[in-house]
């Protein structure tokens, strides 16, 4: 098994988590001025891929209201910029919402099409995970569509590890989907 990857990476630099920067990409939390560009990049994201098990693009004041409902629960979106242009964002919640799973967050990581594969996801993924690691979580899961094998690679790589494989219980572009869903622990696992 690959060694998952550990740490931010060299040049990474996060005092406040308000800015951090590797490179000439810059990670930020997201401002109501970035909606625009987030909205572009989910609903291309949506349009051309099974990432979302959804069918109608999203308004500008649909992501706004998503932006300020998770900022009002304390949880972060984030956007990576390189030269002045959102290449990617990510963001994490509830899991569920009863106390019970008050530990455990589901993280979100959505790249603009032209710079996937650059390493955006990657730091964005570090970025959110240390982001729920200074919140006190303990689990982040990610729900991915059994046939997008690029994220599926992507999260194990990281250190995220299956743990359930849902059948059809997606619909989108006429067909059923199955959902696996990967867990990777932010602290110490228990058992």
């Amino acid at each position: 098994m690959k060694k998952p990857l550990e740490g931010p990476a060299p040049g990474y630099i996060c005092s406040d988590f308000a800015v951090a920067k590797r490179g000439a990409m810059q990670i930020r939390d997201a401002i109501e001025a970035d909606i625009d560009e987030i909205t572009a990049i989910y609903n291309e994201v949506l349009t051309h891929s099974t990432a979302i098990y959804n069918n109608t693009p999203a308004t500008r004041e649909d992501r706004l209201a998503w932006w300020r409902a998770r900022r009002d629960q304390g949880y972060p979106v984030v956007v990576a910029t390189n030269n002045g242009r959102i290449a990617g964002f990510a963001s994490f919640g509830d899991f569920r919402p009863w106390p019970g799973y008050r530990f455990t967050v589901e993280g979100t990581i959505h790249i603009h099409a032209d710079t996937r594969g650059q390493g955006v996801g990657t730091e964005l993924l570090k970025h959110i995970i240390e982001r729920a690691r200074t919140l006190g979580k303990h689990t982040m899961i990610a729900g991915v569509d059994s046939e997008n094998a690029a994220s599926l690679r992507f999260l194990e790589r990281f250190g995220f590890e299956r743990a359930g494989h849902l059948r059809e219980v997606g619909f989108k572009f006429e067909r059923f989907l199955d959902l696996v869903f990967l867990q990777y622990w932010i602290t110490s696992r228990v058992r």
